[in-house]
């Protein structure tokens, strides 16, 4: 193997180690060197064997940022891209989403807690910490992105490949029915829910930091559940308005 696809491959695997995601940039080209042990010159060679096999892309004042295999991309656009619109359209879909989500969290919970590095347990807490400061500012689309990120967080740490890049692709997904999750939620005794929530979250967390797998899947079952009995209870809630609205004013208001 020549030494320019030797170190195509060495960035190849720096870039999963640190678990990079597409759209991410890479560090800049000198740390990377010094990471590698290459010099500046070999690393330019190996991004750009990386880029022609479409896994890199360099961008002109910007830097080098992972893509995803044009594969992958096609997967995404086959399986999950269409689900988007059926869940705007038609929001019971987002009991079949609450669905996947028990089958795969369950299991990365459990795994997560066995597993969990270091720096897994770090970006997990960063994850938390990061709701909690957009839901005391009251920022509802980032309180949204930050919920998904923390489960999506406790995904990778359970370093199984293949539903992790599962949890990573169904992240857009995942990301719109916890934001319309959540709106349904609050819209009654919000300030008890949300701390409901929080709890359960902490309590996940601390499951993974502790090490104890059992508890971790016992409380993300839990919390899954908890959101399911809550949408059920706002989807009666807006039923029973709509039939209360389609009754006639003299049915509707005791005279």
């Amino acid at each position: 193997m020549r030494i320019s696809d030797q170190i195509a491959e060495q960035l190849h695997t720096l870039i999963q180690q640190r678990q990079l995601q597409p759209g991410q940039r890479l560090p800049a080209e000198r740390q990377l060197a010094e990471d590698l042990g290459v010099s500046r010159t070999a690393l330019r060679e190996a991004i750009q064997k990386l880029s022609s096999r479409g896994m890199l892309e360099s961008r002109i004042g910007a830097g080098t940022f992972v893509q995803a295999p044009a594969g992958q991309q096609n997967w995404h656009e086959q399986v999950i891209s269409p689900l988007v619109p059926l869940m705007r359209d038609d929001p019971q879909y987002r009991y079949d989403v609450l669905e996947t989500r028990q089958s795969l969290e369950v299991s990365t919970a459990w795994h997560a807690a066995q597993r969990a590095t270091a720096q897994d347990k770090a970006r997990i807490q960063r994850s938390f910490e990061s709701l909690l400061h957009f839901q005391h500012l009251q920022d509802t689309e980032a309180s949204a992105h930050a919920d998904a990120q923390f489960h999506l967080a406790i995904a990778e740490a359970s370093h199984n490949a293949v539903i992790v890049q599962v949890m990573r692709s169904l992240f857009e997904l995942m990301l719109n029915t916890v934001a319309e999750n959540r709106r349904l939620m609050f819209v009654h005794d919000n300030t008890k829910v949300l701390e409901q929530l929080t709890q359960q979250h902490y309590k996940l967390m601390q499951a993974i930091l502790d090490g104890e797998p059992e508890q971790a899947r016992s409380v993300i079952s839990d919390h899954l559940n908890f959101v399911h009995d809550k949408l059920t209870q706002a989807d009666a809630d807006t039923a029973r308005l709509q039939r209360l609205g389609r009754l006639s004013p003299s049915v509707a208001t005791p005279s």
